[in-house]
């Protein structure tokens, strides 16, 4: 699904977006930064509402993200209480930021799929069975943002889906 695209206004940036810009970035740019980030970051809040940044490891799979972590860890149970989260790739010169909802799957099919984008991705060599024993979220985006650094003014865009 192609989502609706705009460009944010921005005050205080200079970013004025009928007069200035390139244009908006087409969603396969996002994409492809998805796809191609060796880490996230993950925020997700504490139960008295702070918020929790940590870096995972992860594959850009099937229209979200999809991140592992323990099934004890703060990321988890924060996730477990509140679904709500932000994730971020890892390059803050073309960052891709996307707000969601996770759901925590324990579906085999899904979890074998997770398995081998990972060990291609990282080279690794994880048996399903380690990621069935942890926590394996599906975050798919609600909204996302994103720029380029090196069209500052011209490049901002917000998806919504």
């Amino acid at each position: 699904m192609e989502p609706n695209a705009t460009r944010p206004y921005m005050p205080g940036y200079g970013i004025l977006p009928e007069t200035e810009g390139t244009g908006l970035l087409p969603w396969s740019w996002a994409v492809e930064r998805l796809t191609r980030s060796h880490d996230y970051w993950v925020t997700t809040t504490w139960p008295d509402g702070r918020p929790h940044l940590t870096p995972v490891w992860g594959a850009w799979l099937d229209t979200a993200v999809w991140f592992s972590c323990s099934g004890n860890s703060r990321k988890t149970r924060n996730l477990e209480r509140d679904p709500r989260c932000s994730v971020a790739t890892d390059n803050a010169y073309e960052p891709v930021i996307i707000d969601a909802q996770a759901e925590r799957t324990t579906d085999a099919d899904a979890i074998q799929s997770f398995t081998d984008v990972v060990n291609a991705k990282y080279e690794t060599d994880y048996g399903v069975e380690f990621f069935e024993d942890n926590a394996l979220w599906i975050a798919p985006p609600l909204s996302a943002f994103a720029l380029d650094e090196a069209d500052f003014p011209g490049s901002p865009t917000r998806w919504r889906f």
